[in-house]
């Protein structure tokens, strides 16, 4: 039997970063809206009550960690969700913090 060999330290740090995107209310409540369907800047700002610096600062970091994609029509970006993964993982990990409680 082949013994599977352990996964790298790159790997291991790359999924750590990944997992930071769950470490802030702001990108939670971002993706919270992008499960639903794609959302432009402006959009998710007036929803969340919150600044488009705000909200573009947080949608950079999910743009540079593979977590959103983007769609130019015309000067508007959207933005929504790279693959199923990253719903997934965000439908899960709300489940079990939601739903699993005992």
């Amino acid at each position: 039997m082949k013994k599977k060999q352990p996964r790298t330290v790159l790997e291991i740090e790359n999924t750590v970063s990944l997992f930071k995107i769950f470490s802030d209310l702001t990108r939670l409540r971002i993706l919270d809206l992008l499960v639903q369907r794609e959302y432009s800047v402006l959009e998710i700002a007036e929803t969340l009550d919150a600044s488009q610096s705000a909200i573009s600062h947080q949608l950079k970091m999910l743009r540079d960690l593979n977590v959103v994609k983007t769609r130019k029509d015309g000067k508007q970006i959207f933005y929504s969700l790279k693959d199923k993964h990253i719903k997934e993982l965000y439908l899960v990990g709300f489940e079990h913090a939601n739903k699993c409680l005992d």
